[in-house]
């Protein structure tokens, strides 16, 4: 839970007061006049110089009188923020940083409340700086112990986290809610990977997709089985047909106005893949429950989308979702499948799933509801790890325009694209003898093949793949980033349809 809060700060007799410290060459740090006194003989001793994630915590029962005078809690503890960076984004990114270290002290210290005093900083608006200290407080205090009967070391995390500041107190609760919307959707997001593969299955996005349409009313329709069979979507049938467990087409709708420019969000479901017939190595499968991390951001951005009720632009999210198994009647490499569109493909590699039921929703998206531009979202190819690390999402895209916004709400988030090219000649390394296309393109340029398999699929329409494989877990160490899924993409989603704009044409 967050608030903002109109108490005085000397009057807060909490368990924690934070405040922030910004470094400054050979200088006391940066920070409110309420503290300097305070953190004066730890810097001279070299022991805090509010370096990035640096902390210093204070008992107050062990100040002196005068050190003591206006603070009523239990403890302070002081964040480092490191030095003044120039852009708002870089700013912005401090501050995440900043709530993710006071969320893990926090919650170390078995604190229930902390009340934060937002710090004043040039560059940045009060609404700015309380959404990303939102963010980072929420983001920062996630965990994941559902299936733990003991929790690791008593530690639980931090029950409510209180903001003031400076600014205009509606400047701050707006900010405060944008941030916390957008934590919560990355933390549910982050959940949904977490669960295992026998308990997240095509199912539970389904469930999920009705429990949000009926509390935000948004609309809620799915595809199953029958109806793609009778809609000829042989790509998720193909991948599916090695399962026990049967297919899902998951479809979300937010309507503001049919005038408005439509944005379509597609994202991978893959809630396990084993590879199929070509199966993927025993060591490291159990993290093939990740494959639905793109399923999980475009379902959880829609969650924000129905609590934000946007009204200049309509949002559809569309999410495939099924396992890749290999039963009796898996698909097999060499056979050939026809997708909704028409096009026939020559299946591979059965490992190379995920673009095999994206096509099939891209190319009945588009056909349905006709989208000003379409974002899909997929934890695609390992090849992107071996380009990109864990650090950036690769982008590939058929408009600048679009690629420019998806970047741009990257960096305001703190979840960085990188944008790798598309051509006729790697839409030639997909070419097949016997079919239309086939399914991979070999070892050279595996990403970007991959997303020349999606182009087919999309026709004139504006559109952008993103490519999460190296970014939905282990991504980038950041106090507010826990080991495992990231929950990535989600806030960069929601930031995009925050600030969306008809494209021009």
């Amino acid at each position: 839970m967050i608030s903002v809060t109109g108490k005085k700060i000397e009057k807060y007799k909490g368990d924690l007061l934070v405040y922030c410290a910004m470094e400054r060459k050979e200088k006391i740090p940066f920070c409110d006049e309420r503290i300097k006194s305070l953190i004066k003989p730890a810097c001279k001793s070299g022991d805090f110089n509010a370096k990035t994630g640096e902390t210093l915590l204070l008992h107050t029962a062990l100040l002196g009188h005068s050190q003591r005078k206006g603070i009523a809690a239990a403890r302070v503890l002081i964040v480092g923020i490191g030095k003044q960076k120039q852009s708002v984004d870089e700013i912005r990114e401090q501050l995440r940083c900043a709530g993710g270290t006071v969320a893990s002290s926090a919650t170390q210290s078995k604190v229930r409340e902390v009340l934060v005093v937002l710090p004043d900083l040039a560059g940045i608006s009060a609404a700015d700086c309380a959404e990303a200290m939102s963010e980072g407080l929420l983001l920062g205090n996630y965990s994941f112990t559902k299936y733990k009967k003991q929790k690791e070391n008593g530690a639980t995390p931090v029950h409510s986290f209180l903001l003031t500041g400076s600014g205009a107190p509606s400047s701050l609760r707006r900010g405060m809610k944008a941030g916390r919307i957008a934590a919560e959707a990355a933390c549910k997001a982050r959940d949904m990977a977490n669960e295992p593969g026998n308990v997240w299955t095509p199912e539970k996005f389904v469930q999920y997709a009705r429990t949000i349409s009926r509390k935000y009313q948004l609309k809620c329709r799915v595809i199953n089985k029958p109806t793609m069979k009778k809609l000829g979507m042989g790509g998720i049938l193909a991948v599916n047909q090695g399962s026990a467990i049967p297919p899902k087409l998951v479809i979300l709708e937010h309507i503001s106005n049919k005038k408005n420019p439509t944005l379509m969000l597609v994202g991978k479901g893959l809630t396990f893949d084993s590879g199929g017939i070509s199966i993927k190595p025993a060591a490291g499968m159990e993290a093939m429950k990740y494959d639905m991390c793109g399923g999980a951001a475009a379902i959880t951005a829609m969650q924000a989308v129905g609590e934000e009720q946007p009204q200049h632009v309509n949002v559809i999210a569309l999410i495939p979702a099924t396992d890749n198994m290999s039963g009796g009647a898996a698909l097999k490499p060499g056979d050939i499948i026809t997708h909704f569109n028409g096009k026939t493909s020559e299946v591979i590699n059965t490992d190379a799933e995920g673009r095999l039921i994206l096509a099939d929703a891209l190319a009945y998206g588009i056909k349905t509801y006709k989208p000003d531009a379409v974002v899909d979202l997929a934890t695609l190819t390992g090849a992107v790890i071996t380009g990109l690390g864990h650090h950036k999402t690769g982008l590939l895209a058929n408009n600048d325009v679009l690629v420019k916004r998806i970047v741009s709400a990257g960096e305001r988030t703190g979840e960085p694209f990188w944008r790798l090219p598309l051509g006729p000649e790697y839409s030639k390394q997909i070419e097949s003898k016997v079919a239309d296309i086939k399914n991979v393109g070999g070892r050279a340029a595996g990403t970007i093949t991959a997303a020349a398999y999606l182009q087919e699929f999309v026709g004139e329409t504006p559109w952008a793949h993103c490519d999460i494989a190296g970014t939905a877990w282990d991504f980038t160490e950041k106090s507010y980033v826990p080991k495992g899924p990231s929950g990535i993409a989600t806030r960069s989603l929601i930031s995009l349809i925050r600030n969306w704009k008809p494209l021009k044409k």
